[in-house]
């Protein structure tokens, strides 16, 4: 597999989770907690896709680092969210998928990190 390939699988990889975070929060039942962590999660979620693309059109090692380096941190924080979230029982399986995935996401851009550097 080229690089190219890997890069665009990552990219894939954090819209699918992004869109899959969306999809979450629309099915949560409504409260003013569950109202402020998904505006938050939402967010973070997607900010690790768009980041993730400006990275792979970075014109520089330096930048590149950098915006991976967002990703790494947006991953993290919508791990926190997720993590504080209330669903209902039978959303629960759904809900520690995506902490794992973020989980997954945040070891991943650590170890681009560490070989980019």
């Amino acid at each position: 597999m080229s690089e190219n390939q890997k890069q665009y699988d990552l990219e894939e990889r954090t819209e699918k989770f992004a869109a899959e975070v969306g999809d979450f929060i629309d099915s949560l039942p409504s409260s003013i907690r569950n109202l402020e962590y998904s505006k938050q999660v939402i967010r973070s979620s997607g900010s690790i896709a768009a980041n993730y693309i400006e990275a792979n059109e970075s014109f520089s090692k330096k930048d590149f680092i950098y915006r991976v380096k967002i990703c790494r941190k947006e991953a993290k924080e919508s791990r926190l969210w997720l993590r504080l979230i209330k669903c209902k029982p039978e959303q629960e399986e759904i809900r520690l998928k995506l902490i794992q995935e973020a989980t997954e996401l945040m070891k991943i851009f650590g170890a681009i990190i560490t070989k980019s550097e």
